[in-house]
């Protein structure tokens, strides 16, 4: 149990300090406007997995992916100078599916209810 607790504790950090490098310290264009939704740490820390979102279009959202991608050396690097753990683990970004998901269910639910009428 604490561990999950130690767990959730350091992937809150990560995603904080993630979030923080990109505004403050990330000078790519590409990147636009990116939500870090969640983090989602491996149970030995050596991978995390970071789910992002991006205002605007799909191929706008595929474009800071690849910029993201680009980065993930230097987000990593700053990244381990601002946390006191052993190892820093290995970034894997990922678009976050869960909204696009929510608003297929919003349509599903919308249709159903307008067959009703």
């Amino acid at each position: 149990m604490a561990n999950t607790i130690k767990q959730k504790r350091l992937e809150g950090i990560i995603r904080k300090n993630i979030s923080d490098i990109i505004q403050f310290n990330l000078k790519d264009p590409d990147v636009g406007f990116v939500t870090i939704t969640d983090v989602a740490v491996s149970n030995d820390h050596s991978y995390a997995h970071v789910y992002v979102v991006f205002l605007g279009k799909k191929e706008r959202a595929q474009a800071g992916l690849k910029a993201l991608n680009r980065a993930k050396g230097f987000i990593r690097r700053e990244l381990s100078q601002r946390l006191d753990i052993r190892r820093t683990p290995e970034l894997i970004f990922q678009m976050d599916q869960a909204e696009e998901r929510g608003r297929h269910i919003d349509d599903i639910i919308r249709k159903i209810h307008e067959g009703e009428q």
